[in-house]
């Protein structure tokens, strides 16, 4: 006599499916009206203080990357002046943030890269950005987006956190995730969705208590155990 058996993810809690196109592009027009002109918290001048500012804010916090960057980027704020400061100088000024010796290490090492290769420029592609030590796909998005203006999406954890709860990208993974914003986000918003997103997720969409009574877009966010206002 056979036993019927439960299939594995049926126990599982069902994810509701992503937003379509309509409700996305709704969720963009509110979190608009919030910050018309969104822009990067991290202090910069140029795209080179820029470039490394959020090559220092991996696994780091904005406000801790604009402390440690205030005096250092009043004594180096091109390529020349960092290199010329030198590794042990800029390791003393990033103490406070994590990983400072490594990161101090590609500071040098990307300020050398632009100098010798780059005729002193930040470059202005994807590629090219990578190229450079301590830059990655997110990195390269950010500046790209923050100092040329290019119409690109960094996934860091706030926007893989938003995009999954909300619905809005669901994905595995931050390629995927911004694979999925890239398709579900209309051209009017594609500029500023990044930073819209990420601030979203860093003042309200918090990781462990999202205040979603105070959330401009809670009737169209998915997200299925919604916060009661305290």
């Amino acid at each position: 006599m056979s036993t019927a058996t439960t299939p594995r993810n049926s126990a599982r809690k069902r994810r509701s499916p992503g937003l379509n196109r309509k409700q996305a592009e709704a969720l963009y027009a509110r979190l608009a009206q919030g910050r018309p002109d969104p822009e990067t918290e991290l202090n910069y001048s140029n795209s080179y203080t820029l470039l490394v500012a959020v090559a220092l804010s991996a696994q780091a916090t904005d406000i801790g990357v604009n402390k440690a960057t205030d005096t250092l980027f009043r004594l180096a704020d091109t390529p020349e002046k960092m290199l010329a400061l030198g590794e042990d100088k800029v390791r003393e000024h990033i103490k406070t943030i994590g990983l400072f010796r490594n990161k101090a290490k590609n500071v040098i090492a990307l300020s050398r890269m632009i100098l010798e290769e780059f005729d002193g420029e930040v470059p202005q592609t994807r590629d090219a950005l990578m190229r450079l030590p301590g830059v990655g796909r997110k990195t390269a998005n950010v500046v790209l987006n923050e100092a040329f203006g290019h119409p690109t999406i960094a996934v860091d954890t706030h926007i893989f956190r938003v995009g999954n709860r909300t619905r809005l990208a669901p994905g595995k993974s931050p390629d995927d995730v911004e694979e999925r914003l890239r398709q579900i986000t209309p051209p009017a918003y594609l500029k500023s969705a990044h930073h819209w997103l990420i601030l979203h997720g860093r003042y309200i969409c918090k990781a462990r208590k999202p205040e979603c009574w105070r959330c401009p877009v809670k009737d169209i966010c998915k997200f299925t155990d919604k916060i009661p206002a305290p």
